[in-house]
C-alpha cells in the first residue's frame, strides 16, 4: 500500500503520476493525517474496472447454476453457434 500526503500531491505532482503508472497500484492520499482520496492511473483504473465486470458476470454465472437453471453442454452450445450462423467450428 502506497500512502502520500496531500502535500505531496500538490508539490509533486509528476513523482506521484510517475508513481501510480509504474506500480499500477492505487495511491492513498491523506490530508491533515487521515485517508482523504485514492489516485491511480487510467490504465490500472480501466483494467480494474474490467475485473470487476468480469467477476460480476461470473457470480451471476455461479448463481444461476446453484438455483439449477437450465445449462446447455459445450458440444449443445457449440452446435447452437453453428446452426444460427451457419459456420462450423
Amino acid at each position: 500500500m502506497i500512502i502520500k500526503s496531500s502535500t505531496s500531491l500538490r508539490n509533486d505532482y509528476g513523482t506521484i503520476s510517475t508513481l501510480a503508472h509504474e506500480t499500477e497500484e492505487p495511491i492513498y492520499i491523506t490530508k491533515n493525517g487521515e485517508g482523504d482520496i485514492v489516485v491511480m492511473s487510467i490504465e490500472a483504473f480501466e483494467k480494474r474496472e474490467q475485473i470487476l465486470k468480469l467477476r460480476s458476470r461470473i457470480m451471476i454465472a455461479e448463481t444461476s447454476r446453484l438455483t439449477g437453471e437450465p445449462t446447455v453442454t459445450l458440444d449443445e452450445a457449440r452446435e447452437r453457434i453453428e446452426k444460427k450462423f451457419n459456420v462450423k467450428l
